[in-house]
């Protein structure tokens, strides 16, 4: 099969591999589509030390069933499925309490942290176990659903946070991951939703899937605006969706006392935290990881149109065009968010 791999930092090749070979509990899965990852991105520089080479990455993807291990009864040749990123074990103490994002033993496919190597599915095939496969509705198009491992992450997020109908909600970062926090927050019962960002074309894109104001930090004194916005409380809930230490201070500094703070990005290892502030306006810290068992319902938001991705996905392209997306994506072109490739 042809596949994308990663055989050193910034050098991508599309070669020749073996098909992989399925358990009896697994799943072969013809690759129809599968989106870039930011954290795909960082994997090609080696600034994340998560995706050792030579590595197959990719892990947003959807797809047919080519075949089913003997143990599958529930799904067959020919299937339209998507799959979880994260393979859980399904035996250990976070799994036996339904935190499946939490396991101890969980492996990302197309990540390559040292202690395992899971090839993901920027290539023609890629072997998933059956439980963490779900079958799509006819209706819903590949490119859509391999953006439904991104819609988990968002929907994981709001599930986290303590949101009551009508609260105000500040989401920082309007990259792919914010503006479907964005949407979530809607559906979610959220009111006033502000989008922050330091690019105006993305706060555009928020406004259009929600938000109804956008702010730059460049040009308007964030914390300032949302004092105003809220009759000088702060808004009730935020959302970092970038993971730095600037960031994450307007957030803390634009949310009322009493508020929370619901941390998705994790670009840099260490931020600077604003501790005495989150200690004496008793700020509640909430972190999300993946996602955890939100499939399902993401898959049906999606069907339904609940949320919205064509906006998100700047280009679909064939699998042997990756190397070139992924240079584009890592220089940070204007006005590229989403590349999905097709093997």
């Amino acid at each position: 099969m042809k596949a994308l791999l990663l055989q050193e930092y910034k050098k991508l090749e599309l070669v020749d591999m073996p098909v992989p070979e399925i358990g009896p509990d697994d799943l072969l899965v013809r690759v129809k589509a599968c989106g870039i990852c930011g954290s795909d991105v960082h994997g090609w520089d080696g600034s994340t030390g998560r995706r050792i080479p030579p590595l197959v990455m990719g892990h947003e993807a959807a797809g047919v069933v080519e075949a089913a291990g003997a143990n599958v009864k529930d799904m067959k040749a020919g299937d339209r499925v998507t799959f979880d990123s994260t393979i859980s074990c399904g035996n250990c103490y976070f799994c036996s309490k339904g935190r499946i994002n939490l396991c101890d033993n969980r492996q990302v496919l197309g990540v390559s942290p040292g202690e395992y190597r899971r090839h993901g599915a920027f290539a023609e095939y890629v072997n998933v176990p059956r439980r963490v496969s779900y079958k799509l509705p006819d209706q819903l198009s590949f490119e859509h659903a391999a953006l439904i491992e991104a819609v988990s992450v968002a929907v994981h997020a709001v599930n986290r946070t303590p949101i009551s109908l009508g609260d105000s909600a500040i989401v920082v970062g309007s990259g792919m991951i914010g503006l479907l926090v964005v949407q979530a927050a809607r559906l979610a019962g959220c009111g006033l939703i502000v989008a922050v960002d330091l690019e105006d074309n993305k706060l555009a894109l928020a406004k259009q899937l929600g938000a109804d104001i956008g702010l730059n930090p460049k040009t308007d004194d964030v914390p300032a605006r949302i004092q105003k916005l809220t009759g000088g409380r702060g808004a009730d809930i935020a959302f970092d969706v970038v993971g730095a230490t600037a960031p994450i201070g307007t957030a803390m500094a634009s949310i009322r006392k009493g508020g929370a703070l619901t941390l998705v990005g994790n670009i840099t290892p260490r931020i600077e935290l604003p501790l005495q502030a989150a200690v004496s306006r008793e700020i509640t810290l909430y972190g999300s990881c993946a996602s955890n068992g939100e499939y399902p319902e993401c898959i049906d938001l999606l069907a339904r149109g609940a949320i919205k991705v064509d906006p998100i996905i700047s280009a679909t392209a064939p699998l042997a065009e990756g190397r070139a997306w992924f240079e584009r994506l890592y220089s940070h072109e204007p006005g590229l968010m989403k590349v999905i490739l097709q093997p």
